[in-house]
Formats: C-alpha cells, sequence, structure tokens
C-alpha cells in the first residue's frame, strides 16, 4: 500500500495484524457458529467462517462499550451482555 508523503488524501492504515486465539467450546457452541456460517452461504451465497463469526461478536461487545469491570464469572459476563443487548434493543 503506497504511503502518504505529504499529500492532502489521507491513506486508510493496513489492517491490524491479526493474533491466534484458542477457544474451547462445546458441541453445541460450535454448531451454532456453522449454523450461522450456512445459514449465510444459503441466503446470501458467502459463507461465514468461525473466526468472521467470533471477531464480528467481538466488534460489537467493543461497539457497547463492555468492560469486564466488577465481573466474578463467565456466567456473569453473559448475563451483562445479555442485559446491555437487551436494554440498547428497547431504547429503540
Amino acid at each position: 500500500m503506497p504511503h502518504n508523503h505529504g499529500n492532502s488524501n489521507p491513506v486508510a492504515s493496513p489492517p491490524a495484524r491479526a493474533h491466534r486465539v484458542i477457544a474451547s467450546l462445546n458441541r453445541e457452541q460450535v454448531d451454532f457458529l456453522d449454523k450461522i456460517g450456512k445459514d449465510a452461504l444459503f441466503s446470501s451465497g458467502v459463507k461465514l467462517s468461525r473466526t468472521e463469526i467470533l471477531s464480528a461478536l467481538v466488534n460489537v461487545l467493543k461497539r457497547l462499550h463492555l468492560t469486564g469491570e466488577g465481573i466474578h464469572s463467565a456466567e456473569q459476563f453473559e448475563q451483562r451482555v445479555v442485559d446491555l443487548v437487551l436494554k440498547r434493543n428497547h431504547a429503540r
């Protein structure tokens, strides 16, 4: 990608380097991710990979300004996410 050397037109920066994350999911969770990918394939012709789906979910949590402050368990974190999503949905 060309660099911007004093030109007035900004050049988009390259995407951040990806890092591998190992996640342990149960069969039901993996099947759910695969179903989302296949639903996308059959409805639009584009299959979403598990990695793309998980990356999108992380981006959503960032957009919701979610933090881990005061969280003591995965279940409590999950409930915070659900509460925040429902709160945002009802505000519309």
